[in-house]
């Protein structure tokens, strides 16, 4: 059985589906709460080996929809400082699969890496969100 560590804002509607197909896939998820408890910096700089910088954070946080945040100005430490500051700015889920630490839900690769096919719209019972607008 494949084994996925799925690092998740809690209540957010689309990891809810995307933890639903891998289990409907046969896989064992694991789920981790990134924004209450959320990992060390080293640990989140992990996730983003060989990604731009803009590709770490979530298009749909308010401070990145509403432009307050210009990506483009970034470093690697400042980034770390403000994902650590707020984790909602994380792009997610994180993933750890087969020892690779993954940042954003990419389905075609996660279905090569485990050699699984997932379904296409995963049944989603006596599932409830909140705030699924802040995923």
């Amino acid at each position: 059985m494949n084994l996925i560590i799925f690092y998740e804002k809690p209540g957010c509607k689309t990891n809810a589906k995307q933890k639903q197909s891998f289990r409907e896939a046969g896989c064992k998820v694991i789920e981790r709460d990134l924004i209450n408890h959320g990992l060390e910096r080293e640990e989140l700089h992990e996730f983003f080996k060989n990604m731009p910088i803009t590709k770490w954070f979530n298009p749909s946080a308010p401070l990145i929809k509403n432009g307050k945040i210009n990506l483009s100005t970034l470093d690697k430490e400042s980034a770390l400082d403000m994902l650590m500051e707020n984790p909602i700015l994380i792009r997610r889920p994180l993933m750890i699969i087969k020892g690779r630490k993954l940042c954003g839900f990419n389905k075609w690769f996660v279905e090569k890496l485990l050699d699984i096919k997932m379904p296409l719209k995963p049944s989603m019972k006596c599932e409830t969100f909140s705030k699924p607008d802040e995923c």
